[in-house]
């Protein structure tokens, strides 16, 4: 039988039905509380509505009729509670979370670069949004102004987001798991070959020196500078710190947690190369620290060197791509073999049987070969007519091995 006025004021301690999961508490103090139950997701649920000294029998059924139509059109009650105690970090605060919680893992390069990129293109657009709040439209939305100007950052910082927003899901900040696959949909094709890194021809490198080398320094030339010379990977240049130069004997020994093959690379420096380090050490703000750096602990930016191309007007081709361009040199103006090449770029053999015997680093070729390389960089407009005149020149910039 439904309850009365009545029955309410005098209900004995226990659990009085009203009809439709609808109840009366009393406890044995006299408290009374309106009690609604339902199922929700296959789960029973109670939901409290008040106490019946506040609460009246019409309110109460008013208040259990308003809740049955909202549970019907999908509104948890609890969770939305929980979700209101719970304090909502913004995506900016659970990025900087996950980065301090999963870096302890990472390889040391990876954890110090790991955050360049959400600094620099995403948190200035969706940083400040709560973290439950990002879906596969606002990441869609940060990521496409560099979807098609830097596709690999762009495909890259779009696996990070992915990290970030399963972190967020494990920490109970996002109450369902983000898939982001819709994303790539919502922006236009990309037209670059995975992997590929386009390179600007040889014969227009010592141009682009001689430009640089005219330039007032800063750290972002002086950057690029070193990392055509020795024909390395720009994050190699970025994290070099002073420890691990011998100017005396120009040896720059890179540390196989820093190499992508993880060996220790040893690398003959030029002496413009080493003229370059002798100058940033007397500016140097550490003895210990990044060579690239203002202040010695932080360093630029992946994409500071980029920067320094498209200021130039010069489209498409990459820092990486220097590293190309040296190998074509290297076949066409010189008589090294490809071998002592491959050394200089630190490239793993994929032959473990020939990667097992063979035991030369050819330090001493390559010595020669990076000086070439220098020269060759360094020379005036005359020398870099074209491949063709560049292949033909006298023997002493065409040296045998």
């Amino acid at each position: 039988m439904p309850l009365t006025i009545l029955k309410v004021k005098n209900a004995k301690p226990g659990r009085h039905v009203d009809g439709r999961g609808l109840c009366l508490l009393v406890k044995p103090s006299g408290a009374r509380t309106w009690m609604l139950r339902m199922q929700l997701n296959g789960q029973r649920r109670d939901y409290g509505l008040g106490s019946a000294l506040d609460v009246s029998l019409a309110e109460a059924r008013e208040a259990a009729s308003k809740l049955r139509r909202q549970v019907r059109e999908g509104f948890d009650p609890v969770a939305e509670r929980r979700k209101a105690r719970k304090v909502i970090p913004t995506f900016e605060v659970a990025t900087r979370s996950c980065h301090e919680t999963l870096g302890d893992g990472w390889k040391e390069g990876h954890h110090a670069r790991w955050l360049s990129g959400f600094e620099r293109h995403v948190f200035p657009r969706i940083g400040g949004k709560q973290v439950d709040q990002v879906d596969s439209a606002c990441v869609a939305e940060a990521l496409s102004p560099i979807w098609l100007e830097v596709p690999e950052t762009a495909r890259r910082m779009l696996q990070r987001i992915g990290v970030v927003l399963d972190f967020a899901h494990v920490k109970g900040w996002v109450p369902e798991e983000v898939s982001l696959r819709s994303v790539r949909k919502g922006l236009p094709r990309q037209n670059d070959k995975r992997g590929h890194m386009e390179a600007m021809p040889y014969a227009e490198v010592p141009a682009l020196m001689r430009k640089l080398a005219n330039a007032a320094p800063t750290i972002g030339r002086d950057a690029l500078r070193f990392t055509i010379y020795n024909a390395v990977r720009s994050n190699e240049t970025r994290l070099a710190v002073w420890t691990e130069f011998d100017l005396d004997n120009a040896v720059w020994t890179i540390p196989g947690e820093r190499m992508k093959a993880r060996e220790t690379h040893v690398v003959p420096l030029s002496a413009p190369t080493v003229a370059l380090l002798r100058r940033r050490w007397d500016e140097r703000a550490s003895d210990i620290g990044l060579v690239f750096s203002k202040d010695g602990k932080k360093p630029i930016s992946d994409m500071t060197m980029t920067k320094l191309l498209r200021d130039d007007g010069i489209s498409g081709v990459t820092v990486h791509g220097f590293r190309s361009a040296f190998t074509d040199w290297s076949s066409e103006c010189t008589e090294y073999p490809k071998e002592v090449a491959d050394k200089a770029l630190a490239h793993k053999l994929p032959d473990k049987v020939e990667a097992a015997y063979r035991r030369t680093d050819f330090f001493e070729k390559r010595r020669g070969l990076m000086k070439l390389w220098a020269d060759y960089l360094d020379s005036p407009p005359r020398a870099e007519a074209t491949p063709a005149d560049a292949a033909a020149e006298p023997t002493e910039d065409r040296v045998a091995a």
